[in-house]
């Protein structure tokens, strides 16, 4: 087993590379400070460990035999993406406003991840291909437990360098081209939610 689960955090480091809200909303966040920028990582990664302990579990096949409850969640991610979106976009170009409680924050990035229920399909999908056949729950849990670990790893990672870099990231025509470019990648991904049915 342990050498699939070496495969399996090689595999989990690769995904966690792929850009995709999480990381337009980390990026945006981080202007506003470390705090906010981990406190939408912590929120995000709650997220993540639901579905991807749902999934360990069997629940999140419930997901994907209801189509009622699966385009509900996907439509209402993708509304909630496009807000954020557009907010991101408004803001470019106004002086940076006093910063909102990190529980902001933490509610972007665990709603961003629970209504998204690509990641409860995928968690489905990913997780059984590096158990051996006959693994228990218990080493269904490990698994979901070391996706959720090595997707914060990294998020932490990139918190550390956006915050190295805040001083350049908060002048104003950064921000305003980050705000931008943040928020158009939030409303494409909402978009694509909604035109990409599975």
């Amino acid at each position: 087993m342990w050498s699939n689960l070496a495969a399996f955090v090689a595999a989990s480091f690769l995904i966690a590379l792929s850009p995709g809200p999480g990381t337009a909303l980390v990026l945006r966040q981080s202007v506003r400070g470390r705090a906010h920028a981990l406190a939408t990582v912590f929120g995000m990664e709650l997220a993540v460990a639901v579905w991807a302990v749902a999934a360990a579990l069997g629940l999140s096949v419930l997901l994907t035999a209801s189509e009622v409850a699966y385009h509900a969640l996907r439509i209402t991610g993708a509304v909630f993406l496009v807000y954020l979106g557009v907010k991101a976009i408004r803001s470019a170009g106004r002086p940076l406003p006093e910063a909102p409680p990190a529980g902001h924050a933490f509610r972007a990035g665990l709603v961003v991840n629970l209504a998204n229920p690509k990641l409860g399909v995928f968690a489905i999908s990913f997780l059984p291909q590096f158990l051996p056949a006959d693994a228990g729950r218990g080493a269904l849990l490990l698994f979901a437990l070391v996706w959720v670990a090595v997707d914060t790893a990294w998020y932490l990672v990139v918190v550390g360098v956006l915050d190295r870099v805040r001083g350049w990231l908060v002048r104003a025509r950064v921000r305003r081209v980050l705000e931008r470019v943040s928020g158009g990648v939030l409303v494409a991904l909402g978009l694509r939610l909604v035109l990409d049915p599975r």
